[in-house]
């Protein structure tokens, strides 16, 4: 007998259908699975065989035969248990065919018959509703993620016999129902709020300034500025996730298999923070068979990396693609895959191997040729993806000790969420254009123009202060942020000047 049943699985971040053929005759026994399965796949045989005895059905000893199609694309994971399974039963007669041929089956077995989660529900419903099926059955608790997607029917389960029951007509199961309005109304509830933070208002606006326009952002500091506690807050500022940004970071999370059990959908901006010992295929993706790495968790959020000149240099200069891309390309020998990686780099990072070059306080123990060989662990093509630069000086008693309670994370976000939206209205007939960090050098001149003074201003910043050529569109873009947060149509001198303020790495300080 001859039995049909569609599963499916993730080729990247995108999920693909595949048909568990299974065919079942009287011949020597034997329990073959072919269509590139991987080990885990393989492994199913035991697992599959063992839950069909437990859950109290008869599976005698037959020449099985299982086709993964299509027969040319790896297959990985052990979600295809419950295909298998059902196969199996309904190759004997067991399992009536009425529902198989509109329904997307999915999901690992227990040797109890327990279904256990899986990864990447959300990308499979999505597959499935393009494919025109009707419905998708996988284990309770990856339900509902899958639910988010309109227009397809999604049933969990916990036990295999309530599968099979299912599918026989002889239970009835409620659809799986996730409230996005519920959901949406807990967008931005941030434990962290930039109020706690005390003193240091030159680099809350800074960083109000990388948030408005999308900038990437170094902090130079002292230790115990204050670096990693500014950078934990800049996600509460940062606008909230549209619903389709929140679904394609739910997609990178749940194929990864990161996705918190209570959460079906992602709604708040992604924080990222890896340490500093990451390899470049835990950060960018990689693996004989390709994962999502950091960059791409952090998609539509924030990667930070602190302490960043200790990061290996081959760590580094991997993300230089990413950051010009917004989307990361792992290839292999046998296929290529593309995850989306569009992420605002936050960045930490000391003066020096002591840490006080800058500090009034303390006295700096490193000399000139430590501190050259220091600075230049980040390489010049790296600084100049970051349009940033600012100094986080160590906060004094006096205002530590105050009660002066700084902005809201509420009241930042609201002037970002308007600069952000004159950004949109500009940008409106520009492909791949969202915010002034994306602009290209022909949409810098044409935004970006500036009146004699302000001219005027910007070349004596480039002679005197000795600023690299690199910083010149730097400062432009950063510009026209601050006269977007002021609302203004024009860049005028003081949105130059506080622009050239970070550029701090391209002073002549850290030069000698």
């Amino acid at each position: 007998m001859l039995s049909r049943v569609f599963s499916s699985s993730t080729y990247g971040i995108d999920a693909f259908i595949v048909e568990v053929e299974t065919n079942v005759e009287k011949n020597i026994p034997s329990f073959v699975i072919v269509g590139l399965p991987d080990n885990a796949v393989k492994e199913s045989r035991e697992r599959v065989s063992a839950a069909i005895k437990n859950s109290g059905f008869d599976f005698q000893a037959k020449k099985i035969t299982v086709n993964l199609a299509p027969a040319d694309i790896k297959k990985e994971g052990s979600a295809f248990d419950l295909p298998l399974a059902i196969g199996l039963l309904a190759a004997n007669d067991i399992v009536s065919n009425n529902l198989l041929d509109d329904s997307v089956i999915l999901g690992e077995l227990s040797l109890d018959g327990r279904l256990r989660p899986v990864r990447g529900g959300l990308p499979i419903a999505v597959e499935a509703k393009k494919r025109g099926l009707k419905r998708v059955i996988l284990p309770l608790e990856s339900a509902p993620e899958a639910s988010i997607v309109d227009g397809i029917e999604v049933y969990g389960f916990e036990f295999f016999e309530e599968v099979v029951k299912f599918l026989n007509g002889e239970l009835q199961k409620e659809k799986v129902y996730t409230d996005k309005e519920a959901l949406f109304s807990q967008v931005n509830k941030y434990q962290l709020d930039f109020s706690d933070v005390k003193g240091q208002e030159n680099v809350k606006r800074a960083l109000e300034v990388a948030a408005a326009g999308s900038h990437n952002i170094l902090m130079i500091g002292p230790p115990g500025s204050g670096k990693t506690m500014l950078a934990k807050r800049l996600p509460t500022i940062l606008p909230p996730l549209t619903f389709e940004e929140a679904l394609e970071t739910t997609k990178i999370h749940s194929v990864a298999g990161i996705l918190q059990k209570e959460k079906a959908l992602i709604t708040e901006r992604p924080f990222r923070s890896p340490h500093h010992t990451v390899s470049d295929a835990a950060l960018v993706g990689g693996g004989s068979f390709p994962r999502p790495g950091e960059v791409s968790y952090a998609h539509h959020g924030v990667l930070f990396l602190d302490e960043l000149p200790e990061f290996k240099k081959n760590v580094l200069e991997v993300l230089r693609q990413p950051l010009e891309d917004a989307r990361v390309t792992v290839s292999r020998s046998k296929l290529s895959l593309e995850f989306p990686a569009n992420f605002m780099l936050a960045a930490a990072m000391n003066p020096c191997p002591c840490g006080f070059f800058t500090d009034p306080q303390k006295q700096c123990t490193c000399t000139p040729p430590q501190i050259q060989k220091y600075m230049a662990r980040i390489s010049g093509p790296l600084l100049d993806r970051i349009d940033i630069h600012i100094e986080v000086p160590a906060v004094k008693y006096k205002e530590l000790a105050g009660h002066v309670k700084g902005e809201t994370s509420n009241e930042i976000r609201e002037r970002v969420i308007k600069a952000r939206k004159i950004q949109l209205q500009r940008f409106f007939n520009i492909k791949h254009i969202f915010n002034n960090a994306d602009m290209g050098t022909k949409e810098v001149r044409q935004y970006c123009a500036l009146d004699n003074a302000g001219s005027e201003l910007l070349k004596m910043a480039m002679t005197k202060l000795g600023l690299s050529a690199r910083a010149y569109d730097r400062i432009l873009k950063v510009s026209r942020t601050i006269a977007d947060l002021e609302g203004v149509s024009n860049i005028l001198s003081q949105h130059i000047s506080e622009a050239i303020q970070y550029r701090s790495l391209d002073r002549e300080l850290w030069k000698h």
